[in-house]
């Protein structure tokens, strides 16, 4: 009997329950207003809208750049034909069976002319070699392989190309090998010279 009287109270609490939930939607669904579901409308097509914009702009960028530079792969390898030009000529130049002869005046004069044509079917695509000679060294254009003493150029100062560089609009292809220039020894010895000198003045003026 009691154990009835327990599972009549049990549904009796659950019916409740179940009242209470539903009036509770009831009371949700009254309470929301059409002028609330078209704002949580417009915020999502807002942020569709800005997703789709931020896509379009990605697509158009990455469009932009495979058209510039779809080729930097192949620009970069041709390169290989320029530096292989330079050094057939050097090979020949070096040549003591080939010196002063009309056959290495020849020889160089067609490579000479293959060279510059290569190097303007590269400006015509927008490959432009690296300024170097005299320019003081740029790490984002230039890589440093020696140190040369020259006391009539400023340390850093790039005297000699050991590889051209270049660069493919703005974006560098392929950074200049060269050697910079540094102060000699005996000119290291003089500045030392003088750096202790006018020590030694400031501490005699202080005493």
């Amino acid at each position: 009997m009691e154990k009835e009287e327990n599972q009549n109270l049990q549904a009796e609490n659950n019916n409740e329950i179940q009242e209470n939930k539903e009036g509770d939607k009831t009371s949700i669904k009254k309470n929301f207003k059409p002028e609330d579901k078209i704002k949580e409308l417009e915020d999502k097509l807002a942020r569709a809208y800005a997703e789709n914009e931020n896509q379009r702009r990605r697509f158009e960028k990455e469009k932009d750049e495979a058209f510039d530079y779809g080729g930097f792969s192949l620009a970069r390898e041709s390169l290989n034909l320029i530096d292989n030009l330079e050094r057939s000529k050097l090979a020949l130049e070096n040549d003591e069976n080939l010196k002063n002869s009309d056959a290495l005046k020849k020889a160089l004069d067609h490579l000479n002319v293959i060279q510059k044509d290569m190097i303007s079917i590269l400006k015509k695509n927008n490959i432009e070699e690296i300024k170097s000679i005299d320019q003081k060294l740029d790490p984002n254009l230039h890589q440093a392989m020696m140190e040369i003493e020259d006391d009539n150029k400023e340390p850093g100062t790039v005297i000699q190309e050991i590889q051209k560089g270049f660069m493919i609009k703005d974006r560098l292809l392929r950074p200049s090998l060269v050697a910079v220039s540094k102060k000699s020894s005996k000119e290291d010895k003089n500045l030392n010279q003088n750096q202790k000198s006018e020590e030694n003045q400031s501490k005699s003026n202080k005493n």
